[in-house]
């Protein structure tokens, strides 16, 4: 979770799903294929599988995912699925319910499995569950998680802690790194093996291994091992930034474009360009800076929103 007392974005400034649908078919004819629905926690926003049915029927996306914390999944699995949601990752770093009340500030570990359960009931594959793996929090739990993905048909996923948003109490001796996550997983399963990417499935951020039985996980290793330079990703905020790097400190307002009667080729001239000039390398300047600490502090965090992953998407 964020810190408390965080600032919540005006719900005037939101877009409007005809909004978001108009600008991803804006970034559609530009060559975006692919849409990841994400937050902060995207099934809070009323009516969402509209806007997935939105997205759906523009029959312009290859894959439609969606990223949540799975509270709330149990509840709209069924229609996710039935609006033309591709496929879930679920955000879980613990399985330890006590461990989830400390980490999360709630209690509602319980729903988070009853959704993962929800979501192999309602017919979706290659379901993923994501957990960040932070020393003397749930580093102890990684084989765990690969057993309970194991029993579901789901594809664990590790992370790297980073140091973006609302992580003020981020420190490096905290970040366990790629290198860790396979020593303790090879120490316990034997071989872990690479598996080369599949150049039609496009970039990804997870690099992907498969153990001895033929389980597959991967390991996103952005604040060890950044890949930047072949990131092909970004993110438009809920109110309309449009933001090319998780650590980028100013976003284009696509908003005030959309709201401003720009037409569509005017949006996709600005996009194109913007796009065609970007030099981002926010992960790779991060891992030069001596005596790294968290990105922003709780002062700048609540002075600019949209600095909070729960804003920027993470």
């Amino acid at each position: 979770m964020p810190e408390e007392d965080y600032v919540w974005l005006p719900r005037r400034s939101l877009l409007t799903f005809e909004e978001l649908t108009r600008l991803a078919d804006v970034f559609a004819s530009v060559g975006v294929t692919k849409i990841r629905i994400t937050g902060g926690e995207p099934l809070l926003r009323q009516d969402l599988p509209d806007l997935v049915g939105k997205l759906r029927s523009s029959g312009q996306f290859s894959d439609i995912a969606l990223t949540t914390n799975g509270i709330l999944l149990a509840k709209f699995a069924v229609s996710l699925h039935e609006a033309g949601l591709g496929r879930v990752t679920v955000s879980l770093d613990t399985l330890r319910p006590e461990r989830f009340t400390r980490f999360t500030r709630s209690k509602r570990h319980s729903d988070v499995i009853a959704g993962i359960e929800a979501v192999q009931e309602a017919g979706f594959g290659r379901t993923k569950l994501n957990t960040v793996v932070i020393r003397q929090f749930n580093d102890d739990e990684l084989i765990d998680m690969v057993e309970f993905c194991r029993t579901r048909s789901l594809e664990p996923r590790f992370i790297e802690y980073m140091d973006v948003g609302g992580a003020t109490r981020w420190s490096m001796d905290l970040v366990v790194s790629r290198a860790e996550i396979l020593e303790k997983l090879r120490a316990h399963y034997g071989d872990v093996t690479p598996v080369a990417p599949d150049s039609a499935a496009g970039v990804a951020p997870a690099e992907s291994f498969v153990l001895q039985d033929g389980l597959r996980l991967g390991i996103i290793a952005s604040t060890t091992q950044p890949f930047c330079r072949t990131c092909d990703r970004s993110r438009l905020t809920a109110d309309g930034l449009w933001f090319l790097c998780l650590y980028a400190t100013d976003g284009v307002d696509l908003k005030e474009m959309l709201r401003g009667g720009a037409s569509n080729e005017e949006l996709a001239v600005a996009i194109r360009s913007t796009w065609s000039g970007r030099s981002d390398r926010g992960a790779e300047q991060r891992l030069q800076v001596g005596g790294r600490e968290a990105l922003y502090q709780m002062e700048s965090l609540r002075a600019d929103p949209h600095r909070e992953m729960h804003t920027r998407g993470g």
